[in-house]
């Protein structure tokens, strides 16, 4: 079974940062198995800014992939105006175009930060996007 799904930065940062984490195993769904991304240019744009700052010290070739092959697997969706309160600016495009996408299919938002989003079933951290994985095999 496939998944549609939105995944916040931190989930990115944290999957670079140890690959064998919970994290790093939804980033690998991401590019080679049941999660289908789904992404518009305001994403893309914020994972290029975040996994580039100098802090992460990431390898430059190691990035360009990740979001190359994230790109290739993607779904692309805008958005419109959404009616829930969301703390940090930020996160209102990835909340807005989970929104728009759950319009046609069900789909999830993954994030280690749930507080930063409202309390909703589609909205997972890390290890419940695996186990909801798991439980459609």
């Amino acid at each position: 079974m496939k998944y549609y799904a939105v995944l916040d930065t931190n989930v990115l940062v944290s999957a670079m940062l140890k690959t064998g984490s919970v994290p790093g195993q939804v980033a690998a769904e991401a590019l080679n198995g049941d999660i289908i991304p789904v992404l518009n240019n305001e994403i893309i744009a914020e994972y290029e800014d975040v996994l580039r700052r100098p802090k992460f010290r990431f390898d430059k070739g190691a990035v360009k992939v990740l979001l190359d092959e994230l790109k290739k697997r993607a779904v692309y969706s805008d958005y419109g105006l959404i009616e829930d309160e969301i703390p940090d600016p930020k996160d209102i495009v990835f909340y807005a175009v989970l929104m728009e996408k759950r319009k046609e299919e069900d789909a999830y938002l993954v994030t280690g930060n749930i507080k930063h989003f409202p309390i909703q079933t589609y909205i997972v951290t890390p290890r419940e996007m695996l186990d909801i994985i798991e439980e459609g095999k």
